[in-house]
């Protein structure tokens, strides 16, 4: 099966986000408090919940720190009012990015999304503007420490949508909706070293850039990923 290696890539970047442990850690709570104020606070009853209890496991978020957010939804009234909201634009060499948001003020979201794409040499497009070149999947990356013929024979029995060798890791890709089931069935079977573990949106292409505008891609993204309002950016530049 074919596909794309940036994930392996991701891994090996994991040591600039440790620094910022914290702040990801902040983010985390806010994303755990929507998911548990919107539904059933129990995540074996709802499923948004539960993905985002299984990004915070991945992220390594102290379990205190999960039930404490999940707890403050539970026993809170009406609490902190937040909105879910995505920006679309481009990046230096027209690269696609998403940004999604939770915000408390979207006026004062929109306005720190702009002004971060446009002082990085970006701009900000319309609904659906580069939402399209993105598919919503599972990514399952396991460290490169089991038997490679076992693991495919394993994997291939499950409701995947490919299957990825790479030098240091294996990638596995699924629905999306069926991301749990499949992490689940993992796990029963002894495959339990997560790299990575996530449902994220994953671009249908990736573009190539020279490393002048690569570096200007990426400080675009660090500078977005430093914003409050911001839980996720996506986009398809080529690791």
């Amino acid at each position: 099966m074919s596909g794309h290696s940036k994930w392996s890539t991701i891994k090996r970047k994991k040591g600039a986000i440790d620094s910022e442990r914290s702040k990801v850690f902040q983010k985390l709570a806010k994303e755990l408090y929507v998911a548990a104020k919107s539904g059933d606070p129990n995540p074996d009853n709802n499923p948004s919940l539960r993905m985002v209890v299984e990004k915070a496991k991945a992220e390594n978020m102290p379990k205190a720190n999960i039930e404490s957010a999940i707890n403050k939804a539970k026993n809170q009234g009406v609490g902190e009012n937040y909105e879910s909201v995505r920006y679309e634009g481009y990046g230096p060499g027209g690269i696609a990015i998403m940004i999604d948001c939770l915000t408390d003020n979207k006026n004062r979201t929109a306005g720190f999304v702009r002004s971060t794409l446009t002082k990085r040499g970006g701009n900000l497009g319309t609904d659906g503007s580069v939402s399209y070149l993105f598919e919503r999947k599972g990514v399952i990356v396991l460290d490169k420490i089991y038997d490679e013929d076992k693991l495919m024979e394993d994997v291939l029995e499950l409701d995947i949508l490919d299957f990825i060798t790479e030098e240091d890791s294996y990638i596995i890709y699924t629905d999306s909706n069926n991301f749990i089931d499949v992490k689940d069935n993992l796990i029963k079977k002894g495959y339990d070293n997560f790299l990575i573990s996530e449902v994220t949106f994953v671009p249908n292409n990736y573009i190539s850039l020279d490393d002048e505008t690569e570096e200007k891609v990426n400080n675009l993204i660090e500078a977005l990923n430093d914003l409050d309002d911001v839980q996720a950016v996506y986009h398809n530049l080529e690791m």
